[in-house]
């Protein structure tokens, strides 16, 4: 049984008041103004459709019925450097893609050559080199290096915080109120009743100041939580609290986001559908978050990243199963975009892995590890002794996708 002690400890760990749903008191500041939002889309995205290559001359036989028409075509792809395209429902981020503000990288993958879901989204959020070597993120880690003192520079925006941001350094969590607020008589005699406990009169006086920041940036905007927070339904309003807090002068620096229902093994569909349905609020959702991060878009990253890809035929019921490389996208003010990066290796038979998927080209780690030093700041020694520390299989960050 957890004690009360313990309940209150572990709350305030998280930054989060359970009486008022609150956020930290205070935020570390990076150098600076960079900010950098991870958006994790859960259940393997399929990259070959929300980006198809249909300049490869092998995709039209490869991918059968889910081939996404050439642009011009009806319900054709949009074009983005003449082999690759973007699906149709993801066209309000043509802007970002011409502004320079968008770089697609069509073929990334995790260290660890899986299909599970589970053991994928592990490697994905430890930075190891396999699932089961440890319970704590990289990005966490991370933290460690960029922020010092009790103030808080990550945030999660959900009921839970992702394990990319588990571990040692103390994060913040938000999410839309389940409850109605808290009475203020009610709370000030809580206050009174424990004002001898250092511990839950610490708590409880943060998550009240912290509670008046929240209020102060969302200004009542967001209705309470209903439902699965992951739901392509609310990612778009999230998306639009996650740019708000980015915004704020006084804010977080770092936030995750998380999007769920990607798992398309059934009726995926092509410019409309299933994979549609997500692809459009995806979109929508950027678009808010841009909207709201107002000039603080110029020093932003947004990594949009999946744990693995789909296989590259249609299976039996008009859906993709699991595969491995897959698509992750960055957009920003301060991303190196206009263009498809990272390589491309080919939709022929013998250059698909394991005859099935599209191979990797890139390590998902290594773009992570780019960020983090061309754009946050952190060391390249800081980088392979703590933050990505595989020995087995050493991560070199990217280069070039960060504006410098």
């Amino acid at each position: 049984m957890t004690t009360r002690r313990q309940f209150i400890h572990g709350a305030a760990g998280l930054g989060t008041s359970l009486l008022t749903g609150g956020m930290p008191v205070s935020w570390a500041a990076l150098p600076g103004e960079a900010r950098f939002l991870l958006v994790i889309l859960r259940g393997g995205l399929d990259g070959l459709a929300a980006f198809p290559p249909y300049g490869d001359p092998d995709f039209a036989a490869a991918r059968g019925g889910l081939a996404l028409p050439a642009p011009g075509r009806p319900g054709g792809a949009i074009r983005l450097d003449g082999r690759h395209g973007m699906h149709p429902s993801l066209a309000p981020l043509s802007e970002f893609y011409e502004r320079e503000e968008m770089l697609v990288l069509p073929a990334v993958a995790g260290p660890q050559r899986t299909r599970s879901h589970f053991d994928a989204q592990e490697v994905l959020e430890n930075g190891l080199s396999h699932a089961n070597k440890g319970m704590e993120g990289w990005l966490n880690r991370a933290l460690g290096h960029l922020q010092s003192g009790p103030d808080r520079l990550g945030l999660a925006i959900g009921y839970d915080v992702p394990l990319v941001l588990w571990g040692g350094v103390p994060v913040a969590s938000w999410a839309p109120a389940r409850l109605p607020p808290s009475d203020a008589t009610l709370l000030d005699k809580v206050e009174r009743l424990y004002a001898r406990d250092a511990l839950f009169a610490k708590a409880l006086k943060e998550g009240r100041t912290a509670k008046k920041m929240a209020g102060k940036v969302m200004d009542g905007s967001m209705k309470k939580g209903r439902g699965n927070l992951r739901s392509p339904g609310r990612f778009a309003a999230l998306a639009a609290a996650a740019g708000r807090f980015l915004a704020e002068p006084a804010g977080t620096r770092i936030a995750v986001l998380e999007m769920g229902g990607w798992d398309t093994h059934a009726n995926q569909g092509v410019s409309e559908g299933r994979l549609a349905r997500n692809l459009a609020p995806l979109a929508d959702g950027l678009v808010q978050c841009r909207s709201q991060l107002g000039p603080a878009w110029n020093h932003t990253v947004i990594a949009v990243v999946t744990e693995f890809g789909r296989t590259v035929r249609m299976n039996g019921t008009r859906g993709t199963d699991h595969g491995t490389a897959g698509a992750a996208f960055l957009l920003g003010g301060a991303v190196a975009g206009g263009r498809v990066a990272g390589g491309w290796p080919g939709l022929s038979p013998e250059k698909l892995y394991k005859g099935r998927d599209l191979a990797p080209v890139i390590d998902m780690r290594a773009v992570f590890a780019g960020i983090l030093h061309e754009h946050l700041g952190v060391s390249r020694g800081k980088l392979r002794q703590s933050v990505f520390p595989a020995a087995d299989s050493p991560v070199n960050p990217s280069e070039g996708f960060i504006r410098t």
